[in-house]
């Protein structure tokens, strides 16, 4: 299997390593979330955000008034990040968004969600169509593109919640594949306002290589994996676990 032809496995292969947090610090009135990991479950780390354990913790926090999501996330699962959207809708407190780093895919249109979102200057959010495989016949890839372009409206429609421009520029951004810097997204109406602070010491947690226009300075180095279709051998467990996420990701949309 070529994990270079495949990005949803690359993104998380790329990261297995990288530092992580989810974790909530609350008090009696307020409470900061950090969304510091994939959102949804990562195979490759048995981690990341899920929305069944999010919405828990949410409703945990029944009494604050005040909620600060704090984002680094490369993205991640596109129906575990719509569960989340719907569960910060329906939470009554004030939700503030702060980027403290990336803000990307699926973590973009969370974003979407908060009453207000700062952005910490160097840190950047970044847009795009949904991804997913299928295996099948005509038909079969039919209705996957047919339910792709659900999903793109779906993710529009989240950005229109904030931005300035028409939703014909929205389809152009998400179709190129978008990254705005703090100033990009205060401009076009993704975040409300520039932050102090050092985004870009944030991002460097992350590898995200499998997005085909990452900003070059950000790319970090991709780990070794296989790049023919006949892969090394494999301890018997990793080889294990690498079958079953073949088989989930056939099986399963699963855009990043």
């Amino acid at each position: 299997m070529n994990h270079k032809h495949n990005r949803l496995l690359a993104l998380q292969v790329a990261n297995r390593a990288a530092t992580r947090a989810y974790r909530i610090d609350a008090t009696a009135n307020e409470a900061t979330i950090y969304l510091y990991d994939v959102i949804g479950y990562d195979w490759w780390t048995d981690g990341g955000i899920t929305a069944l354990q999010f919405a828990a913790d949410l409703n945990a926090l029944r009494g604050v008034g005040t909620i600060h999501l704090r984002f680094n996330s490369p993205g991640g699962d596109v129906f575990d990040g719509r569960a989340i959207c719907a569960a910060l809708d329906a939470h009554p407190a004030r939700k503030v968004g702060h980027v403290d780093g990336w803000a990307a895919s699926a973590a973009s249109f969370i974003l979407m969600h908060c009453d207000e979102v700062e952005i910490t200057e160097g840190a950047m959010i970044m847009i795009h169509n949904g991804w997913t495989m299928a295996a099948g016949d005509n038909r079969v890839m039919s209705e996957t593109a047919g339910l792709l372009q659900k999903i793109d409206g779906a993710i529009q429609d989240d950005y229109m919640r904030r931005v300035n421009v028409d939703r014909d520029q929205v389809v152009a951004w998400m179709n190129a594949e978008t990254w705005f810097t703090a100033a990009e997204a205060v401009e076009h109406g993704f975040a409300d306002r520039v932050a102090g602070g050092d985004g870009a010491t944030a991002r460097a947690g992350w590898n995200v290589a499998a997005y085909a226009n990452a900003p070059a300075a950000q790319v970090a180095p991709e780990p070794k994996v296989e790049t023919t279709d006949e892969p090394e051998p494999k301890p018997a467990a990793e080889a294990e676990h690498a079958h079953r996420v073949r088989r989930l990701a056939l099986a399963t949309l699963i855009p990043a």
